[in-house]
């Protein structure tokens, strides 16, 4: 069983995080969720990420085959999802509403928060280039 996730993947997955991480991100609006969303709430927005992420990996990308695949379908979900993460982060960081150090928790909240519609992007534009 070969692991198929190379640059081209990892760009995709970047370029459509990227494209819905950048306008939710310069809102007041996810940046105040990221404060005041509930911590419950949070483990919710994260769970519903990676079902949505799941599901569509599954029905597009690997197009419901992967009986011998179930590793790289696995690892293929996390690294999108953490990859997405990772440049939300950035733009976060870029736009100074990321406080890593003086606010860890709020910091960790918006990047979940902004995460789970920029990991539907990142895995949208990633289905374009089919397992």
């Amino acid at each position: 069983m070969k692991f198929s996730f190379n640059f081209e993947d990892a760009s995709q997955i970047f370029v459509g995080a990227f494209a819905l991480a950048v306008p939710i991100s310069f809102s007041e609006e996810a940046w105040r969720l990221g404060e005041t969303l509930p911590h419950t709430n949070l483990l919710m927005l994260l769970t519903l990420s990676v079902i949505f992420l799941t599901l569509y990996t599954y029905e597009s990308v690997f197009q419901k085959d992967i009986q011998s695949r179930k590793l790289v379908f696995v690892s293929r979900i996390i690294i999108a999802y953490f990859m997405t993460a990772l440049v939300v982060a950035l733009v976060l960081f870029c736009l100074n509403k990321l406080p890593f150090f003086d606010d860890p928790l709020i910091a960790i909240k918006r990047i979940i928060v902004i995460t789970m519609p920029a990991s539907m992007g990142a895995i949208v534009v990633d289905s374009f280039d089919k397992e």
